[in-house]
């Protein structure tokens, strides 16, 4: 893929869009169509100011006309944006990883109502590194280690240990104590995408997802769990420890999706990505991470 002919700004890569099959008497329409969210006023300020361009770079106007197929490229904007007032800690970095400690509530990359406010723009804003890309993620509402690449030559690399499951990874939750179970013991099931496009559910069948689930401490009626996870199928952690009738103390998902808390930051998930290790498939040396953070 050739690069964006429009530079970083403010942190923030252009984003693009493949043209697809359609009728539109020019890319004004399209536009307004396509994102209702933004404005046609909007739109026309946008591309004066020569931000929405094709792949050769060249200004597209409200009356160019639309073309099946071509690439666009502009600039996500929000006109308001929530400060997520929880920082991030940089553990570690060299010429071709950042490993940073993630709060809790800070999205990892632009989207939805967060573009400024994530995780990605900071570090790039940080670091002045356009190249700047997450290895693997974590949700919003989880805080602790995550890694991300500074080079694209040697990003691949790096992936391919998680695409192998060379990665071992341990998180910490806080939820109810599990009783008539003896520690540690793993869980297995079968995770399939939900009635809701942001949940997960199980259903009957071989299982994808495995997790194994000890106590670290009892704290009342809670226990703080450390939990290691052999998949990483999205929300896993969480979809376990609902399902067997523990769910992580402020879950706002699991067992049940409750409306959503817009700005609210009182009550974080009490989960943490304590730890990660691997082997080093540039140098083979043992690197280990660990969050400073605690539930």
């Amino acid at each position: 893929m050739t690069a964006s002919p429009l530079p970083m700004r403010d942190g923030v890569a252009a984003s693009y869009l493949w043209l697809p099959e359609g009728q539109w008497p020019d890319m004004l329409a399209f536009l307004v169509e396509r994102y209702p969210q933004v404005s046609a006023a909007q739109w026309i300020e946008r591309m004066a100011r020569g931000d929405v361009v094709n792949g050769d770079g060249e200004q597209l106007l409200p009356t160019s006309a639309y073309r099946r197929g071509m690439r666009i490229f502009y600039y996500r904007e929000l006109e308001r944006e929530t400060p997520i007032p929880f920082q991030e800690q940089i553990l570690f970095q060299d010429e071709h990883l950042v490993v940073v400690d993630k709060p809790h509530f800070l999205p990892m990359t632009p989207g939805g109502r967060f573009v400024q406010e994530t995780l990605l723009t900071r570090l790039k804003k940080k670091l002045a590194c356009a190249e700047l890309t997450p290895i693997h993620r974590l949700d919003r509402e989880t805080a602790g280690v995550v890694i991300f690449s500074r080079r694209q030559a040697s990003r691949g690399a790096y992936q391919t240990l998680f695409q192998r499951r060379e990665i071992h990874k341990v998180y910490e939750a806080l939820a109810p104590r599990l009783h008539g179970r003896d520690f540690p013991f793993t869980y297995r099931s079968r995770m399939v995408d939900g009635d809701k496009f942001f949940i997960m559910r199980e259903e009957a069948g071989e299982a994808n997802s495995e997790t194994i689930i000890d106590v670290i401490e009892e704290r009342g009626d809670l226990n703080l769990y450390r939990l290691q996870p052999h998949t990483g199928r999205k929300h896993q952690l969480r979809v376990h420890l609902a399902s067997l009738g523990i769910p992580i103390v402020n879950d706002a998902f699991y067992p049940v999706a409750l409306p959503c808390k817009e700005d609210d930051m009182s009550q974080p998930l009490q989960l943490l990505a304590r730890a990660i290790a691997f082997a080093d498939p540039l140098t083979g040396e043992l690197r280990r991470f660990e969050s400073r953070r605690s539930l």
